[in-house]
């Protein structure tokens, strides 16, 4: 169907512009006109308008979200997404916003919209979006979608604040070792060199290990580019990925801390779509293709069978067999009175503050950990140095 570009003005004085599809001019002007616009000018479209497939970071898409929340509830959805296309600072924001907002302008509905970036708008806020409007209740599903994604973004600053501290530290504990290794040991070997005596074997091996990195750097560095080159092709296949993700579950500190940010993640956005009126299996089918782990990616397509099949949710998460017990009693507390979201919701507060409580306590630990493993390279090199020197005086004395 042919497209015209339109200049018009509505009821409010305010200036609206954009692209319409009609079979004739005339019905382009008609359709403006149903709309309550006047018609400044309308002419054939020079070239349809491109979905540019720009993708939003997690913070932009945050932002974005709660900027949108917050217009919708004062002012018309064309002028809200026209004003944050304005005002934003980045170009990926300005530009899906302004293509959004065209087709909008056109007629589709915002999740019909927002369809055409689908790099922009994950497939789970698309039907979420589309469940409010459907219910009517809009502004209070982005207001929803904006506590949702705020709150996740609340929880990886914090895991990334805390995860700050010990991996300078680590990293200043690794460039120290590297300098004695590479700058001071060397140094001492020549003064042990022109004694001409057998050093002790602690002392060889760390002289051994320094001339490796000294002369063989390139070698390791290429031998650590292969080797990281040779995993990420074999994770690429799916049953070692598979694998993988089963045993980085079973991992002691770091299986607990996936299964626990997995766990509550999937809580809240339940307990959203639970709230807008969003199908429970269509939720966890979209939920599906976020999830990065491919043990928990698996358990979820199991609940979604599982429930498909006549199964209760809290039964489904007991059968996937890696969410915790709180979660699967909340849930089934939930079924039983007839208020799973509320639950739910409930549910992903506490699982947030276990996961906040466990990640400082963990990290907490990791700290002295650091200062301990860096205190006993150093020992030992001191000590490969201080050896020779002490054997050296004890056969001058006698």
């Amino acid at each position: 169907m042919p497209r015209f570009e339109f200049a018009a003005i509505d009821l409010g004085g305010r200036h609206r512009a954009g692209r319409i599809e009609a079979p004739t001019l005339d019905d382009a002007r008609t359709q403006l006109q149903r709309r309550r616009w006047q018609p400044l000018s309308v002419a054939p479209a020079t070239a349809p308008a491109p979905a540019r497939g720009r993708r939003f970071r997690s913070r932009d898409l945050t932002l974005a979200t709660r900027q949108l929340a917050t217009l919708v509830a004062v002012s018309p959805l064309e002028e809200s997404l026209r004003t944050i296309g304005q005002q934003s600072d980045v170009a990926a924001v300005r530009e899906v916003m302004h293509a959004t907002h065209g087709r909008v302008l056109e007629g589709q509905r915002l999740s019909q919209a927002m369809a055409s970036q689908p790099r922009a708008f994950p497939p789970l806020y698309r039907a979420m979006v589309a469940a409010g409007e459907d219910a009517g209740a809009l502004p209070a599903i982005l207001e929803r979608l904006a506590e949702l994604y705020e709150r996740q973004q609340e929880v990886r600053g914090k895991l990334m604040s805390s995860l700050a501290y010990p991996l300078v530290l680590a990293g200043t504990a690794i460039a120290v070792v590297v300098a004695l290794m590479a700058f001071v040991v060397p140094r001492v070997v020549e003064q042990f060199d022109s004694m001409g005596r057998e050093l002790p074997a602690l002392t060889r091996l760390v002289i051994g290990v320094s001339e490796l990195m000294a002369r063989g750097w390139p070698w390791l560095l290429a031998a650590a580019v292969l080797a990281g080159f040779a995993a990420r092709r074999l994770l690429a296949r799916p049953r070692l990925r598979l694998a993988f993700d089963r045993m980085l579950l079973r991992v002691p500190v770091l299986g607990r801390l996936l299964r626990d940010l997995h766990a509550a993640r999937m809580a809240r956005t339940l307990a959203i779509m639970l709230g807008s009126g969003l199908p429970l299996i269509e939720g966890l089918a979209l939920t599906v293709p976020t999830l990065r782990n491919r043990a928990l990616r698996d358990a979820t397509e199991g609940m979604v069978a599982s429930i498909r099949e006549g199964g209760s949710l809290a039964a489904a998460m007991r059968r996937a067999g890696v969410f915790p017990p709180t979660l699967l009693y909340m849930a089934a507390s939930g079924e039983d009175s007839g208020q799973p979201g509320p639950m739910l919701e409930r549910a992903a507060d506490y699982l947030e503050r276990e996961f906040s409580t466990f990640t400082t306590v963990v990290l907490g630990m990791l700290e002295p950990l650091v200062i301990v493993v860096l205190g006993g390279v150093v020992a030992v090199i001191v000590l490969a140095i201080l050896l020779p020197i002490l054997q050296f005086n004890s056969l001058a004395i006698g």
